[in-house]
């Protein structure tokens, strides 16, 4: 921690955000302006891996036992890559980190489609690993938006940079037809038209928050913890209390998104697979997951405002609850039945949410500007292994059980977050957060 006593020069760029509290409110501001026109573009390059991903490969593979396959494979590249963008983000900022992120599954994304039109089966395994980093930059992303905030504005401010994610990400599945066409008028398999959105989404993104994210606003965060100019961040940083409280902070946030990862992944993953087994459509696909995807983003700005007001501890419980019945509804859903699915569908979402957002909170509580980015992309990557293992594991259950059998496995697995949360207690940095 940097004492008002700290000297250190800084580029005359940062240093006259650190000396105005006004300037930094602005750029605060800005940030979250150009996170949100990032992340519109970003959901729409996320959805095309969700949406057709799995059925790309059963008509590649000839078998549903590897289906799960790819959600794993792209998840798996997203631990990578998140691991990658956090580092970057600590040393050289967020705009950097982000923007080369989205860059990278964009031509993640192009690959696919190039494996569709040869049929090849290494190229996609490859690809979808290298599609994982826009998964992950657009889930980093909702950190950008914290890194000005004040402890009473963190969930907020996330909230704020996920739920117009909703936008890109709701349309992707719904252009499924739309672009599945355009790929068949070009001589590319309808399943990779999707991909061609994505890889057009991640690179638009990437390209602003390269150009337009600065003056960074995690180099104008460490400058202004460096010169110690801000009551307002030195007090949030002593309120950390000791070290062994910022672990079990970073612990039980991480504890929360895996939990919510690992059960959102898998059934999400499954229920395409599912509904064409049971005659639905590509169109019908697209409606469930859209829903779906709406569900996980759309909700966020009340969500954060929710984890601001009444806390961390009770949302993270809500979400255990809302998954459990995602998971019950989906396992008892007739076959035939849309709505049923939606419903489903819909829960799962903003139980993920819930999750999310409450679990980021926790992360941003633990943290300080000096090493937020770096523990952010390590918790991101076990977020992201979790949710490789139960995408991979998710088509092995259905294979040989049932849908129902995983949906089931996912609401008692939901289950274990309330006894996480009563694990932690209601410490004294709960109880100043929750006022």
């Amino acid at each position: 921690m940097y004492s008002k006593k700290n000297t250190t020069k800084l580029p005359a760029s940062l240093q006259g955000y650190v000396d105005s509290p006004e300037k930094q409110r602005k750029l605060y501001r800005r940030t979250l302006n150009i996170v949100v026109i990032s992340q519109i573009f970003g959901g729409a390059g996320l959805a095309a891996g969700i949406t057709v991903g799995a059925l790309l490969a059963q008509d590649m593979l000839g078998t549903d036992n590897f289906t799960g396959i790819p959600t794993a494979l792209f998840t798996l590249g997203s631990a990578g890559a998140a691991l990658l963008v956090g580092r970057l983000s600590q040393r050289y900022g967020r705009s950097l980190g982000l923007g080369l992120g989205f860059l990278a599954g964009g031509a993640g994304a192009i690959g696919v489609v190039l494996a569709a039109m040869l049929n090849s089966l290494t190229l996609l395994l490859i690809s979808l690993l290298i599609y994982g980093a826009g998964t992950a930059t657009n889930l980093q992303a909702r950190y950008a938006g914290t890194d000005l905030a004040n402890s009473k504005q963190r969930a907020t401010a996330a909230s704020t940079a996920m739920v117009f994610t909703t936008f890109g990400a709701v349309a992707g599945p719904n252009l499924v037809n739309v672009t599945g066409d355009f790929a068949l008028s070009v001589g590319i398999p309808s399943l990779a038209g999707p991909f061609l959105l994505a890889a057009a989404a991640y690179i638009i993104a990437g390209i602003v928050l390269l150009i337009f994210l600065r003056p960074d606003p995690l180099l104008v965060a460490n400058a202004i913890a460096m010169q110690g100019n801000s009551d307002e961040h030195a007090g949030s940083a002593k309120e950390m209390g000791t070290a062994g409280s910022g672990k079990r902070g970073i612990a039980i946030g991480a504890v929360v998104m895996i939990l919510t990862q690992i059960i959102m992944v898998a059934i999400m993953t499954m229920t395409p697979v599912h509904m064409r087994h049971h005659g639905h459509g590509l169109s019908e696909v697209g409606l469930v997951i859209g829903f779906h995807i709406g569900s996980m983003y759309l909700p966020s700005l009340i969500t954060g405002i929710l984890v601001d007001k009444i806390g961390r501890k009770a949302m993270a419980m809500a979400s255990g609850v809302t998954l459990l019945l995602a998971g019950v509804i989906a396992a008892m859903a007739p076959a035939d039945s849309m709505t049923v699915l939606i419903v489903a569908l819909s829960l799962l979402g903003l139980g993920w949410n819930f999750g999310l957002i409450s679990g980021t909170a926790l992360i941003v509580d633990a943290t300080t500007s000096t090493n937020r980015a770096k523990v952010q992309g390590s918790v991101d990557v076990l977020i992201a292994l979790a949710g490789a293992s139960g995408g991979a594991l998710s088509g092995m259950v259905v294979a040989h059980s049932s849908y129902a059998t995983l949906s089931f496995a996912g609401s008692i697995l939901a289950l274990l977050l309330i006894p996480v949360m009563l694990w932690q207690g209601q410490d004294k940095s709960e109880k100043s957060i929750s006022l």
